[in-house]
């Protein structure tokens, strides 16, 4: 059986970079930051940078540490809740920022982002395909 999609958006990228890099916008009340985050579908949640929760004005310790684990180890991140938008969509999030300094990569993963949205992607001409999720 086949499926028929369609996206309201395609975002091109550069192949021969490592991973594929977009462009998320976290905003709290009046603060937002921009910064690049690497579209992870094996990453269970989207973590960003400690300083970019510390630009929004974010305690990052006032919210109790979880453990995530990656191949190389593992390291301890702290949930809040902010709005992220990324390829135009906006939606309320819970994102996680890394309590470490030294974490330097920012991703999107599947709770917070991926589960908003319907995503497309042809690697081999470097594009990503993007709707808002609705049922």
């Amino acid at each position: 059986m086949s499926e028929t999609l369609t996206f309201e958006q395609t975002y091109l990228y550069n192949t021969l970079k490592s991973g594929i890099s977009l462009t998320a916008v976290l905003l709290r009340g009046d603060n937002a930051v921009e910064c690049e985050a690497k579209l992870d579908t094996g990453s269970s949640h989207c973590i960003f940078k400690r300083s970019h929760g510390e630009l929004l004005g974010i305690d990052i310790e006032n919210s109790a540490p979880i453990s995530v684990a990656t191949v190389t180890g593992s390291f301890a991140v702290h949930p809040h809740i902010i709005e992220i938008e990324v390829l135009g969509i906006r939606t309320e999030s819970m994102v996680y920022f890394a309590a470490d300094e030294m974490i330097a990569r920012s991703v999107l993963g599947r709770a917070g982002w991926l589960d908003r949205v319907r995503l497309g992607l042809i690697d081999y001409e470097g594009k990503v395909l993007v709707s808002p999720y609705a049922n």
